[in-house]
């Protein structure tokens, strides 16, 4: 059964594991069929992993991907599980004294229970959510920033983790499951946040995890083939129609209506539609884009009409950036945020590990991106060459105890756009670092890449710093927002811009 997320250090406001509610309570919201006991009953919490439940717990019997909740009630009834959600008969014969519901579905029952269990918290907050294929987690950042620029106090869930304020979580998920949504939510209202932004997967959609919340503002980012395969989505369509769901169940859709998925993805919809676009008629539009390359930090700039006019600035590269940058503008105008306000949020956003600048000199620029396979890595090197640099240097390794056509595939695709590639440590795990260099070798020689070797990953980064030229860019590929190197069953910490802080200080860059 999936684990829990953890939250060091919030507190919600109340004492979980003594809090009492009766069934009846947290039932209040949808249709169930009472097979035994009383919905009288009082439980103490909501568990659907029967490693967590104890003493006077419900357990909510989950269908998985892997794992059938239903498999696992004689082990919660030994634990102390006073009541159980299925969604079909059983075979384990329970006491008379526990009470068992039937529902049509029990991730929509744990959605429901979830949200009134921590008193409906996302009614506290103003809601927004993202679904797309690209442009998720930068965006959420975006709106972040922009909003705390105006002295808002904002929440964020999303690939990266989550943020309540400046504290950082841990969550498992792009979207969590619904009980540690709806945990999160009840602990940014009790910090004081006033909005929550948040990527809202396919997957998140398709598993009722966000199932009961009418978002203010649903987001549109674009869509293309993803997710696809055993245990996500049987096909493109399919796909396609779970990211439309977050438009019924929001109240303004904001949509970008130059990707060529957007009227399908719209069909249904119960929502007010806002759209954007950098060709065609939308309530904000952007033109007069351009590429901004100046004393070692890039990113767009770009005018805007429609609901705004004005002159925008984005240091985050590609035009991308300004689709996200649109987003940003559009949600938080709509929201009453000012136009200074949104200028400012915007040209101060740096989003970890997504072709993030890390200042060394005014000569060459440095990024760190996540990028970790072909199609990732291909699109970020294609949107820095953009830039035209002097050269463009990548620093990477590959993952142990992965596939070696990922390899492959990476070393052919930055053989074919870097000019230098330096191969060093990226988590090898169980394997040696030069074993997984020599796969990213086979695939250089396809696309005939210069590289060179250094397995430390400080001292790799250290050399292409020492020998930059003006005008080059080196991007670190793979590590992104990780702050650690695991080796052989233990990590290690190791963050690259503190790598970066000790070489500069090391190298006497000021």
């Amino acid at each position: 059964m999936p684990m829990t997320v953890k939250m060091p250090g919030i507190k919600t406001g109340r004492k979980e594991q003594e809090r009492k509610m009766k069934l009846s309570k947290l039932c209040e919201e949808f249709a169930y069929t009472c097979l035994q006991g009383s919905m009288e009953l009082e439980v103490t919490d909501i568990v659907y992993d029967s490693r967590k439940v104890r003493k006077g717990t419900v357990f909510v019997c989950i269908v998985g991907t892997v794992t059938d909740g239903h498999d696992y009630i004689e082990s919660a009834l030994e634990q102390g599980a006073a009541a159980f959600v299925v969604e079909h008969e059983i075979e384990v014969r329970l006491p008379e004294a526990c009470t068992v519901i039937q529902v049509a579905s029990a991730r929509k029952a744990l959605a429901h229970m979830s949200a009134v269990y921590f008193d409906h918290p996302a009614r506290s907050l103003i809601t927004i959510g993202l679904t797309g294929t690209k442009g998720k987690t930068t965006t959420t950042y975006m709106i972040k920033s922009v909003l705390e620029t105006a002295g808002r106090k904002v929440g964020l869930i999303g690939t990266i983790g989550a943020l309540i304020g400046a504290e950082r979580l841990e969550a498992k998920n792009t979207t969590p499951e619904s009980y540690e949504l709806h945990r999160m939510f009840r602990a940014m209202v009790d910090a004081g946040c006033q909005y929550v932004v948040m990527e809202v997967s396919s997957q998140g959609l398709k598993m009722d995890r966000v199932a009961g919340i009418t978002f203010d503002y649903g987001i549109y980012t674009n869509l293309s083939p993803d997710h696809i395969g055993p245990g996500e989505h049987d096909n493109f369509e399919e796909y396609m129609e779970c990211k439309s769901l977050l438009f019924r169940q929001c109240r303004i859709g904001i949509v970008n209506i130059d990707d060529g998925h957007a009227e399908d993805v719209l069909r249904g919809h119960t929502c007010e539609v806002k759209t954007f676009s950098c060709g065609k008629d939308a309530d904000l539009m952007a033109g007069a884009i351009g590429f901004l390359d100046e004393d070692g930090q890039i990113g767009m700039h770009f005018t805007t009409t429609g609901c705004m006019d004005v002159y925008a600035v984005v240091h985050i590269p590609g035009r991308f950036s300004v689709y996200n940058s649109l987003v940003t503008m559009l949600t938080c105008h709509l929201e009453g945020i000012s136009d200074a306000a949104i200028l400012k949020g915007l040209d101060r956003v740096k989003v970890r590990g997504r072709v993030e600048l890390v200042p060394v000199s005014k000569d060459f620029t440095v990024i760190i991106d996540y990028a970790h396979n072909e199609v990732s890595t291909r699109s970020v090197l294609t949107t820095l060459k953009e830039y035209h640099p002097k050269r463009l240097i990548c620093v990477y390794g590959g993952g142990g105890n992965r596939s070696k056509l990922r390899r492959y595939d990476m070393g052919e695709v930055t053989g074919e756009l870097a000019d230098l590639n330096v191969l060093t440590c990226d988590n090898p795990r169980d394997e040696e670092i030069q074993d997984i260099n020599n796969d990213i070798k086979i695939g250089l020689a396809k696309s005939n890449g210069k590289y060179m070797e250094i397995e430390d990953r400080k001292e790799a980064i250290k050399y292409c710093i020492e020998h930059a030229r003006k005008g080059d860019m080196i991007v670190l590929l793979g590590k992104g927002h990780e702050d650690y190197q695991e080796i052989k069953g233990v990590k290690y910490h190791f963050d690259e811009r503190e790598a970066i802080a000790e070489i500069k200080e090391e190298l006497g860059i000021l």
